[in-house]
């Protein structure tokens, strides 16, 4: 048939490609609901589901090896605006979106939009002020960029330092995500589904590095985005709301508050005891203190910076073939992480709602506690340790207050909640740990990269051939990848904690020296190193201080919030120290006005 019939290029024939590839996910989750009907069991569904998206991945990953610099790096420059969006969408759609953003939001309301408000803005900035012109410099790495823009391997150095140190925050945060998803889909400890995630992540990422994760990434967003509207538009429809979940939510937390009303919600100290979080959640209003406020403003802040400056992220954009794509790029970037931001809240309100309306028959509110622990989904979820049910006043009946759950399961846990077909916790698995596998690609790929280009490379063995070059990147992978899983195996914080202090170590580096390199022709090398070294060292020093050291936050700038603390630091330093020193030579200054015309060839001021 001609249908099948591929004429042209491989980049021409990305949409037939990636339909075809769609199509057949789509009869795979079929073909698993005919076996589901047909009396297989639930746990046999879901080791089918992840076991088999991971082995895609890693078909893709094989298929796109490669030992060229410019794929392993950059993907060849080469990727279309449009599937550039859909790969930049699931390598920032993390874990942290996927599986955990709903789930703070489901247990905390309205201060967990800031999340939402502060990612998607972050693209904003994104767009305006950083990718075009980056794309035009034409580097491989963020580090790189610096070290072009301000000259000399320290400031390189400084900022392969901030780009490990917040990337390696992040990438544990996903292995986390990773963990969750396969202790539950496979039964198995939480410790030992961090290290099967992390060989599935490694087994695309160490073939083809950035041409690789690319094309799997593109592959990973159809399935997460398709895991996460499914139950949402089910459970909507299913209530009564509609088939358009995202515009109709509101009458639904109406309800709610009704309900928590009515089972009058109180915050007990036992939670604190479990290490969990109970299903009271009288935190739906905006905040209505000036504390509240700046928490709320700051939070914003902080994940829009902190966008501008993740590095993984802003490697999307050096994978484009022109600068006018980069700018295209971001928009659909944009638009195709809109879909699941706009849902989140929704899915998160469902959710909730499926577990608090007696008139819903999966209520457990109000119900037997003995009756509750005899439901499949809550017994399955307290053997890997993620709900606890404490009938704290010996009634026998479950209250509100005495239902605990880890936020980071709420997305994976709502089919079951929902009732719908098992069929559906599958999907949502493989939605979960595509969204998760891909961030942790791109996250270790930046950190590999980073440290073989711009510091093996760039500073240690100029000399170094393409072959040694590419064993090194790989070689760092494993590396990097393990010490990851073994901090992610210490559940030092949540995923949205940790995937917030990444922003925060970022931004506190970062962002200054990135957005005055463009567009301050007087920034210079002792200021932009001045930043990224203040910035990064008054940062964590507030973190300790708030988080462990006993210390007050300021007006409410808590631990999640530090990098407002560090980015302010980073600028004053940075300003000070550049206007005391020489200012860079006219080459760069001419330099940095052919960067800031978003359109023709790259300026490339270095050798790779």
């Amino acid at each position: 048939m001609s249908i099948f019939r591929m004429q042209g290029s491989f980049i021409e024939n990305l949409p037939k490609i990636y339909g075809f590839y769609t199509g057949g996910f789509v009869v795979f989750v079929l073909l698993m609901a005919l076996m589901e009907r047909a009396g297989v069991k639930e746990d046999t569904i879901g080791l089918m589901f992840v076991g088999f998206t991971v082995f895609i991945y890693a078909v893709i990953g094989w298929l796109s090896r490669t030992m060229q610099l410019d794929a392993y790096y950059v993907a060849g420059r080469q990727v279309p605006a449009v599937f550039n969006g859909m790969a930049t969408a699931a390598d920032w759609m993390s874990g942290a979106s996927f599986v955990a953003m709903a789930g703070g939001i489901y247990m905390a309301g309205h201060p967990y939009l800031a999340f939402v408000v502060g990612w998607t803005g972050g693209y904003v900035l994104v767009a305006v002020l950083m990718a075009p012109y980056l794309r035009k410099f034409g580097c491989y790495t963020v580090p790189d960029f610096i070290g072009t823009r301000y000259g000399g391997n320290l400031a390189r150095l400084c900022a392969v330092i901030v780009l490990v140190v917040a990337s390696f925050t992040y990438v544990t945060a996903q292995i986390n995500a990773t963990g969750t998803i396969a202790s539950r889909a496979l039964l198995i400890p939480f410790q030992v589904g961090i290290w099967i995630g992390l060989a599935g992540i490694l087994l695309c990422s160490m073939l083809g590095g950035m041409r690789a994760v690319t094309w799997t990434q593109v592959a990973q967003y159809i399935v997460l985005i398709i895991a996460y509207l499914v139950p949402v538009i089910w459970m909507s429809n299913k209530q009564g709301f509609g088939v358009i979940p995202q515009l109709v939510y509101g009458d639904a937390v109406l309800r709610i508050a009704e309900l928590e009303t009515l089972h009058q919600v109180g915050v007990l100290k036992s939670a604190a005891q479990s290490g969990l979080t109970a299903l009271n959640v009288k935190h739906n209003a905006p905040p209505d203190t000036f504390v509240g406020s700046v928490q709320f403003v700051t939070l914003v802040a902080c994940m829009m910076m902190g966008t501008a400056s993740l590095p993984h992220i802003l490697m999307r954009y050096f994978t484009t073939p022109s600068v006018r794509a980069a700018r295209t790029s971001v928009a659909w970037s944009l638009f195709f992480i809109f879909l699941l931001y706009f849902t989140a809240p929704a899915l998160a309100t469902f959710t909730k709602l499926q577990m608090l309306d007696p008139n819903l028959a999966t209520s457990i509110i109000g119900k037997s506690v003995a009756d509750v622990n005899a439901i499949t989904w809550v017994q399955k979820w307290t053997s890997v340790g993620q709900v606890k049910v404490i009938d704290l006043n010996g009634d026998g009946i479950l209250q509100i207050n005495e239902f605990f759950m880890r936020p980071d399961i709420v997305v994976l846990a709502t089919p079951e909640i929902a009732g719908l077909p098992y069929v559906i916790s599958g999907l949502v698995a493989a939605g979960g740990m595509a969204a998760a596998m891909s961030t942790a690609d791109g996250l270790l790929l930046a950190i590999a990269n980073a440290l073989s280009h711009d510091l093996y490379y760039k500073m240690i063995d100029p000399k170094a051939d393409v072959k040694r070059r590419l064993i090194v990147a790989r070689v760092l992978l494993i590396v990097i990848g393990a010490a990851g899983a073994g901090v992610a195996s210490m559940r030092l914080t949540g995923i949205l904690g940790a995937v917030a202090w990444a922003f925060d170590f970022a931004m506190s580096g970062l962002f200054f020296p990135l957005v005055l390199g463009v567009w301050w022709k007087r920034a210079n090398r002792p200021g932009a190193i001045a930043g990224m070294v203040v910035g990064l060292l008054v940062g964590s020093w507030y973190l300790y201080m708030v988080y462990a050291g006993g210390m007050k936050p300021w007006i409410g700038i808590d631990h999640l919030r530090f990098g407002i603390i560090g980015a302010g630091a980073s600028l004053i330093a940075m300003v000070v120290v550049t206007l005391v020193t020489a200012p860079p030579d006219k080459e760069t200054q001419d330099m940095v006005d052919e960067v800031r015309i978003p359109k023709g060839d790259t300026v490339l001021g270095s050798t790779h």
